[in-house]
């Protein structure tokens, strides 16, 4: 089975009556993921696209039962209080697709899932896919163009870019090449699903034979996969590329996130420490596809 997110998911749109939040529902639904309810305070009682809002989670969960995952079309300042609504509900998996979240309220939130067990992507995430089975969240943007794009098959594929995951896809599925999962972390300075974490999930997937990992300067994410690597805790084949080889340090590159500062968080430590614990390391993103191609092959013979 894909991870985190398979056709039987059961999810929540918070922020649902919003532009974004009806637009995204329609994608979703179109796509076939499996919107059971929407919350939006004081719209209770209406429906987006045959999906009952209501003006609680609690009165979502009374109404639908289980929940399995909730995303989150709220606005930055707001994210908070939906956020632990959520998680205060027992839905264990919580997609933020909003930026700009105050840094203090992703750490309260982080810490309160952490406690309650819930997974948290983003903040700042364009969701995830498995695809022919279910999206949450931007990525993709349209039925026609996800289902041109990722194809199903044996690849996992993590990045801290939202593009760049599209893209990656999009080569694979040129080559004949389908994905499992498809997830971008997100691009705060602070997330909560790690590449180590969604690494320890894709080693328990059966479906997936390789994962691609997009990664980028700043933040020590990478360095972090490279130890899981090390430890043996990941066991799969796993083909790597990191960004923004030749920014300096201070220097913000991309993201929020990508900056490096006195060494830490550069490309070069994250390539070697990378190398070091027998990742895959390419040194240009046209060479994933070809390399995930080739790595297949041996997997397979």
């Amino acid at each position: 089975m894909p991870i985190l997110l398979d056709e039987n998911t059961r999810v929540l749109v918070q922020g649902i009556t919003g532009r974004e939040g009806s637009n995204r529902t329609r994608y979703m639904l179109e796509y076939g993921t499996k919107v059971v309810a929407g919350v939006t305070p004081g719209r209770g009682g209406e429906e987006v696209w045959g999906v009952p809002v209501y003006d609680t989670v609690a009165e979502a969960v009374r109404e639908h039962g289980r929940i399995d995952a909730s995303i989150t079309f709220v606005p930055g300042p707001l994210v908070k209080d939906a956020a632990l609504e959520a998680i205060e509900e027992g839905i264990k998996l919580l997609i933020m697709p909003v930026e700009r979240v105050p840094l203090h309220d992703t750490m309260e939130i982080l810490y309160y899932a952490r406690r309650k067990g819930t997974m948290v992507l983003g903040p700042g995430s364009f969701g995830l896919i498995s695809p022919g089975r279910a999206v949450a969240g931007w990525i993709g943007g349209s039925v026609e163009l996800a289902n041109e794009v990722f194809k199903p098959g044996p690849v996992g594929v993590m990045s801290r870019s939202g593009g760049q995951t599209t893209t990656i896809c999009w080569a694979l599925s040129r080559l004949g090449i389908g994905v499992s999962t498809a997830v971008h972390i997100g691009s705060e300075p602070l997330v909560g699903l790690s590449f180590p974490e969604l690494l320890k999930l894709y080693q328990e997937d059966q479906e997936t034979k390789v994962v691609v990992m997009f990664g980028e300067i700043g933040t020590v994410a990478e360095e972090e996969a490279a130890e899981l690597l090390e430890s043996g805790g990941f066991k799969k084949p796993l083909v790597a590329y990191v960004a923004g080889a030749a920014a300096q340090s201070g220097v913000r590159y991309s993201h929020a996130s990508a900056i490096i500062e006195g060494g830490r968080g550069t490309a070069e430590s994250k390539l070697r420490a990378l190398k070091k614990a027998g990742a895959i390391v390419v040194e240009n993103p046209r060479d994933i596809a070809p390399t995930v191609k080739k790595v297949l092959e041996e997997v397979s013979a």
